[in-house]
């Protein structure tokens, strides 16, 4: 784990940056947020997502945890991340969201897919004594940035053309 410290250290300051970032779009923009059927949605899937980063890479980083410690935790709130971002989703489409915004839905949720999974993949593999689970990880936390990034955009920018 030595060996990663400074990837997760990076991790938790970039997740901590762009939660508030999200959070000033969200304020800054929430009558207009609240005016489009599935925005609330997907706002509070880029905070969930930057809000798993930050809590599981500070729990990579604290001393002396097992591989199966770290497994356990990936799985846990991975899977919980997922679940709770599926619901998420089906609620954006029973929101009946505009014909705009359901063509981009379809890319949204195959991002979200890739963002989260790979938390439960990586954790199952340091289940099993497999360290390289701890790539699957990086490769969440990464695609969890893509994710929250486009989903910023459209909560600060897109939201106002």
């Amino acid at each position: 784990m030595e060996r990663w410290h400074d990837f997760f250290v990076a991790e938790v300051g970039a997740a901590a940056a762009l939660t508030g970032l999200v959070f000033v779009g969200v304020s800054l923009n929430l009558s207009r947020i609240l005016g489009f059927a599935g925005l609330p949605n997907r706002a509070l899937q880029a905070l969930g997502l930057l809000m798993v980063i930050l809590v599981l890479a500070s729990l990579m980083l604290l001393p002396g945890q097992s591989g199966v410690a770290l497994g356990v935790e990936l799985v846990g709130i991975g899977g919980l991340a997922w679940a709770l971002g599926v619901w998420l989703d089906i609620g954006i489409r029973r929101g009946k969201p505009s014909d705009a915004y359901r063509r981009q839905h379809g890319f949204n949720t195959l991002l979200f897919q890739f963002a989260t999974l790979p938390y439960v993949v990586g954790g199952a593999l340091l289940l099993s004594g497999n360290p390289g689970g701890l790539y699957w990880v990086a490769a969440a936390m990464l695609m969890s940035f893509v994710r929250a990034t486009l989903d910023a955009w459209v909560l600060l920018v897109e939201i106002n053309r």
